[in-house]
């Protein structure tokens, strides 16, 4: 791909990314860096205890990522299934209970981001099911499901191409 057509994808990236709530860009960019070891995910994001204690179940729900991204399933058949959708949606429902995300564009944006590509056409099962799960409040559940546009939940294929843009932390310049 030339550089332009990279930069137009960033681009597009970084515009789909700024068109989520604050509180999703916090939590995709927390949540990439506990699933990608990029940052101390405490020491940037817990606020409080409480928080503290979000982030330690977080890292314990992405100790799937190791196994997924290792099995880079075949879409088309059903021997990973299990295995696949099985972590996926434990996952995904963490991710969802935790209130941040609130749409499935964040989702799939999260999820490009800390599984690659090929995990696209696993992601409107993962997100519906775990959307639909009796943890989720109904009223949040209800919005979650409207979320996912038909052409999302029905596409009949997916691109193979990488994400470009991993949004980070961004320091506070002192006033």
């Amino acid at each position: 791909m030339s550089t332009i057509g990279t930069a137009t994808v960033t681009i597009s990236e970084l515009r789909e990314f700024a068109s989520f709530t604050a509180c999703e860009q916090r939590y995709i960019r927390r949540s990439l860096d506990v699933g990608l070891g990029r940052q101390d995910a405490f020491k940037l994001w817990a606020r409080d205890a409480a928080e503290a204690g979000s982030i330690r179940q977080q890292y314990a729900a992405y100790g799937a990522l190791k196994v997924l991204r290792k099995l880079r399933p075949d879409d088309s058949g059903f021997d990973d299934l299990e295995s696949v959708m099985g972590k996926l949606m434990s996952m995904a429902a963490f991710d969802l209970a935790q209130d941040s995300i609130g749409s499935f564009s964040a989702f799939r944006f999260l999820y490009e981001r800390l599984l690659g590509a090929w995990v696209r056409p696993w992601l409107p099962g993962a997100f519906c099911g775990a959307a639909a799960l009796p943890q989720i409040h109904p009223e949040r559940r209800k919005l979650l499901l409207h979320s996912i546009s038909e052409a999302g939940a029905t596409a009949q294929g997916w691109s193979e191409r990488e994400p470009s843009f991993y949004p980070e932390w961004i320091e506070k310049e002192a006033a």
